[in-house]
């Protein structure tokens, strides 16, 4: 039987219960720095867009620095970010990923 321990998102503070090994890969793949599932894909998502030449740690500290402010205040962030969705998608800015290069499913 694997050992199973709870562990909290670095990023939204979410909780996930899972095996050490499984701790150790997502923490290898993202600075250290354990991020849940919904998190690791949006961090992976901005590395691997063509028009954004970004690291995995500037991914990282831009969705850190997303998460701070949602915290302060949801309702407002929500409704920014679907405004910036809304722009993005009438101006054909959205490209989808080119691959899931940290795809969580790998693990």
């Amino acid at each position: 039987m694997m050992d199973v321990e709870s562990v909290m998102c670095e990023c939204c503070g979410l909780r996930e219960d899972c095996t050490q090994h499984y701790i150790s890969k997502v923490k290898a793949n993202f600075a250290g720095k354990w991020l849940c599932g919904l998190c690791s894909e949006v961090v992976s998502d901005e590395v691997s867009r063509d028009r954004k030449l970004m690291t995995v740690e500037e991914a990282l500290n831009a969705h850190l620095s997303f998460c701070d402010k949602f915290k302060a205040n949801p309702a407002e962030l929500v409704a920014e970010g679907m405004r910036q969705m809304l722009r993005r998608r009438s101006s054909g800015e959205l490209l989808p990923a080119k691959s899931k290069m940290f795809g969580r499913s790998k693990f």
